[in-house]
């Protein structure tokens, strides 16, 4: 009987006021029905205004909350966030390598709502040397593509010119996250390692209730993979899913409020899926 319950596990940063990274990943995979467990890389002190301080883990201890999990669950899918400088991206991606942790979704955080850097200029480099070649699929937005592919985006064309360039760095599937667009309508694009791409459009919600939702999306993607879901159903899944979460919005904070992790997905979250633009 051990081990049957489907198990995920998150790889992140702590957010004491509840919004975003470990906190978001958790709720997420309690709301997806999975359990979740939780490899802690940083402390931050953090609320709906920014983050306000960082501190690190050594590596020593994040070696050794891997090794514990690695050694008595059976995680099928997991995903890291927030993993601030280049020696713990090095520590994590040496555990992914010696422990078989399933698909893994790579949510390459670098900056925090209000505006706080997440992640150093080293630590970009050993992200794309040493994690997108293990990841399942990575999960950017916008500015983050950016980033990674050395590359401007301002066109729908260059949100799939980006997207190839980064599966070219080493990443087999991409997720390329529109949020941070500014049309009427949110456009995710999704490259898949075997040549199959789509959007999916759904209509932008006007609200400043937005904190975690790329931790969000990424755990519920996680979770899907876990139950089961193939990759293209678990992104679309996990899509509505977000979706939800940002429409049927709480109150909490006085800056960039945190999602509803608890809302239902409706007909309304579904997003529409588009071969091209």
């Amino acid at each position: 009987m051990a081990n049957e319950t489907p198990q995920v596990m998150t790889i992140a940063g702590t957010d004491s006021s509840g919004g975003a990274g470990m906190s978001a990943d958790l709720k997420t995979f309690f709301a997806q029905h999975v359990y979740g467990a939780n490899v802690v890389v940083s402390v931050t002190a953090q609320n709906t205004f920014g983050v306000q301080q960082v501190q690190m883990l050594t590596p020593n201890m994040v070696t050794q909350q891997l090794t514990s999990v690695g050694s008595d669950l059976k995680i099928s899918a997991f995903k890291t966030g927030m993993l601030g400088d280049a020696i713990t991206v090095h520590t994590v991606a040496a555990a992914i390598e010696k422990h078989d942790f399933g698909d893994y979704i790579l949510d390459p955080v670098m900056i925090a709502k209000g505006g706080a850097r997440l992640l150093t200029e080293q630590a970009i480099d050993a992200v794309i040397s040493d994690l997108l070649p293990l990841a399942t699929l990575v999960t950017p937005n916008l500015p983050e593509a950016e980033v990674l592919a050395h590359s401007q985006i301002k066109t729908h064309e260059d949100v799939a010119d980006v997207a190839k360039r980064i599966q070219e760095l080493g990443a087999k599937n991409v997720l390329l996250k529109g949020g941070h667009g500014n049309e009427k309508n949110v456009y995710d694009y999704v490259l898949l390692e075997n040549g199959e791409h789509f959007w999916m459009k759904s209509q932008r919600v006007d609200t400043v209730r937005t904190h975690g939702t790329g931790d969000t999306i990424s755990a519920a993607i996680t979770a899907q993979l876990a139950l089961g879901k193939t990759l293209k159903n678990a992104i679309i899944t996990a899509k509505a899913y977000v979706d939800a979460t940002i429409r049927d919005g709480i109150y909490v904070g006085h800056g960039h409020g945190p999602l509803n992790h608890s809302a239902p997905v409706r007909s309304i979250n579904q997003p529409e899926v588009l071969d091209d633009l």
